[in-house]
């Protein structure tokens, strides 16, 4: 059974393990968008990234000599300035990230401090200098009653051979220490992340493809929003996980080269 690319309307890919990993640029990826992108469908690059801002990750692309207009960039940085200022406008939000996040934030006006006994919020991202201060800082204002937000449930990311930890080791940190849960999680596979994806995407979910190399992020994504994925087998996971973890995508790809395949045919992941 095989299932033909003309179903789809728009395409949505991860970045770290699926475009690229660290400074290399994945097999066949240049010649996938540029082909999708001369039969007329829609592009968006949907990331869980909070160190870099949109425009960080437009220059990136770029030297990949990819070009991509910044409202195809959507990062877990972004969203979690969108959420505050939709959910949360008058909130005072204590960071746990790095500069990246901070300008995102500042971008749609959201108020932040240093202040533990200031914070209604901690909202935590990947941040490479995390120490005990920032631990024994983030747990002061989640004692104090501030609400603990993730901009992802990554545990780790993939960079080239090897992996760095993310922004969830870091909750995890804080949730012991403060004995506090987790209020919300941006970042995909979120709903939220999801529909507002769609919503600037301006395409039916059912129109769709998520493609992307991370069960748990990528295709749950799709899973829990009524999205068509496929797994990309060049970043973190592969046909063992998919077994082991029981998260089924529509599609398995060994690269991004099989996207598009003889007339943009796809091989459908129960069936290999």
């Amino acid at each position: 059974m095989t299932v033909n690319g003309d179903l789809f309307e728009a395409y949505l890919f991860d970045l770290d393990g699926t475009v690229f990993i660290g400074d290399s640029l994945l097999p066949h990826v240049q010649s996938t968008i540029e082909y999708l992108r001369r039969i007329g469908k829609d592009i968006a690059f949907l990331t869980n990234t909070s160190v870099q801002t949109r425009r960080d990750c437009q220059r990136r692309l770029e030297r990949f000599g990819l070009t991509v207009p910044l409202n195809e960039i959507i990062t877990s940085a972004y969203m979690s300035g969108l959420y505050f200022s939709e959910c949360y406008p008058d909130a005072t939000v204590m960071l746990v990230g790095e500069k990246a996040l901070a300008d995102e934030l500042e971008g749609f006006d959201i108020r932040t401090t240093h202040n533990p006994k200031l914070a209604t919020h901690l909202l935590v991202g990947l941040d490479r200098g995390f120490n005990y201060e920032k631990l024994h800082r983030g747990v002061q204002a989640l004692r104090q009653g501030a609400m603990l937000v993730a901009t992802n449930p990554d545990p780790n990311c993939p960079v080239q051979d090897d992996v760095i930890p993310d922004t969830w080791a870091l909750v995890k940190a804080l949730e012991v220490a403060s004995s506090v849960k987790t209020h919300a999680v941006i970042g995909k596979p979120s709903r939220y992340y999801a529909q507002k994806a769609l919503d600037i995407i301006g395409r039916p979910r059912e129109r769709c493809l998520m493609v992307g190399d991370r069960l748990e992020t990528d295709i749950l994504l799709g899973l829990e929003s009524g999205i068509k994925t496929a797994l990309v087998l060049t970043g973190v996971s592969n046909y063992d996980d998919v077994k082991q973890k029981a998260i089924f995508p529509d599609y398995i790809l060994y690269n991004m080269g099989e996207l598009i395949g003889k007339g943009g045919v796809f091989r459908n992941a129960k069936l290999v």
